[in-house]
């Protein structure tokens, strides 16, 4: 989400250009025009600006037209009927929680009794949202006093104003003692890009992690590829994709949590998988009849032995979370895959192979090789009615094509 904590809040919007126009937004004139621009072609937009500056305030219409770009971009993670009724800043759709994800972890605190959530950090008011939607009261605090003010805008256009209570301050300053849960996003993005560090955070990841342990309960946002090693021993932690697609980690702490335990959970089913702690490595063999590709959620909660357990199976290498087995399983933590051929890697090769099967539509899935698919693709030449699946990776160390289709 958009986080500016290290920002001096200033006094008023009059001596902010970005909250003025973000104030004029609010206008019924500023109304007017976002709501004209819903639909707007963004390739037209500057025969559209020439056409709205003849009526209106050539700053007001700038603005408007920002806005309705963030907007538009917002629909993947709001769904059109908020997205259009929001207001956003640009770090603000890049880092705001997708509306699934949030309403899971909602749903966990609401589910465990929680009635009010201290949510600190909460950006443009994404996170705060859904707890709101799950019957909880938030209070959403930001030290950004724009950010702070588009969050206290997206309370009331979607009717939360009454449970989202908006504070723009500094969010170590927060006495959380009142509150059931506390909800810590630190920001994780600097002037130079995403930040790695965790300790480089805003708040840093220990700060957070000690606000999370005062709490009765809490939720700790925190990048998908944090190492296992930076986690302590108090948090269960909990990987979530969303169609496919690792969205984010939480470390959840408190009454009803598994501390040590790993947990990887599927959106949007819900499916989840979880280990008391981590697994032992599992085996290494052969390629059999049938290749299972685990969801990230799974591979980034080291949970693959579990299903290399599960199907009965083995890694085709030590070091890539392909998993194979003689005999069909289904799961919905994996998609699974019929081998039809194990050969070397060899361009050369495959493109013989691909031209005598007339396969015109190839599939391509990599797991250590540096071939990029759509330079694979471009050198193939495909032409056919059929279609294939072809992975590049190593089998035993060794440079592998695996060739083969969906499991039905």
């Amino acid at each position: 989400m958009d986080r500016v904590n290290a920002t001096t809040p200033s006094a008023s919007s009059a001596d902010d250009p970005a909250r003025a126009a973000f104030a004029a937004l609010r206008t019924p004139e500023g109304e007017q025009l976002l709501a004209e621009l819903r639909d707007h072609d963004p390739a037209d937009e500057l025969a559209t600006a020439t056409r709205l500056r003849r009526t209106h305030p050539a700053e007001l219409v700038s603005a408007a037209l920002g806005q309705a770009r963030l907007r538009q971009r917002a629909v993947a993670k709001f769904g059109a009927e908020d997205a259009y009724r929001m207001y956003f800043t640009p770090n603000g759709v890049e880092q705001a929680t997708r509306t699934s994800v949030a309403a899971h972890r909602a749903a966990r605190f609401a589910g465990l009794g929680v009635r009010s959530v201290a949510d600190l950090c909460c950006g443009i008011g994404g996170d705060a949202i859904a707890l709101a939607r799950a019957g909880i009261s938030v209070l959403a605090v930001d030290r950004d006093p724009l950010t702070a003010e588009v969050a206290r805008a997206n309370a009331e256009a979607l009717g939360l104003g009454e449970l989202i209570e908006v504070r723009c301050a500094d969010v170590t300053e927060i006495d959380t003692a009142p509150y059931d849960a506390v909800f810590v996003d630190p920001a994780r993005r600097g002037g130079r890009g995403r930040i790695f560090d965790p300790e480089a955070y805003s708040p840093p990841l220990s700060w957070a992690t000690a606000a999370a342990l005062k709490a009765p309960r809490a939720a700790l946002k925190i990048a998908p590829g944090i190492p296992h090693e930076a986690i302590g021993p108090e948090a269960e932690a909990e990987w979530i994709s969303d169609g496919g697609d690792v969205k984010e980690a939480v470390l959840w702490y408190g009454e009803g949590f598994a501390p040590g335990s790993f947990r990887a959970t599927l959106l949007p089913s819900g499916a989840a998988l979880s280990a008391p702690a981590p697994l032992p490595a599992p085996p290494v063999g052969p390629v059999g009849r049938y290749l299972y590709e685990p969801d990230g959620a799974v591979i980034r909660a080291h949970l693959v032995a579990d299903l290399v357990e599960r199907c009965g199976g083995r890694l085709v290498d030590e070091t890539i979370a392909y998993i194979t087995s003689d005999r069909r399983y289904s799961s919905p933590y994996v998609a699974g895959y019929e081998v039809t051929d194990e050969l070397p890697f060899s361009m050369k090769r495959l493109k013989t192979l691909l031209r005598e099967r007339r396969v015109g539509v190839l599939t391509v899935k990599k797991r250590g090789s540096a071939v990029e698919p759509e330079e694979l693709r471009r050198r193939m030449k495909l032409s056919g009615p059929n279609v294939a699946t072809v992975f590049l990776t190593r089998v035993a160390g060794a440079p592998t094509m695996l060739i083969g289709h969906p499991l039905g």
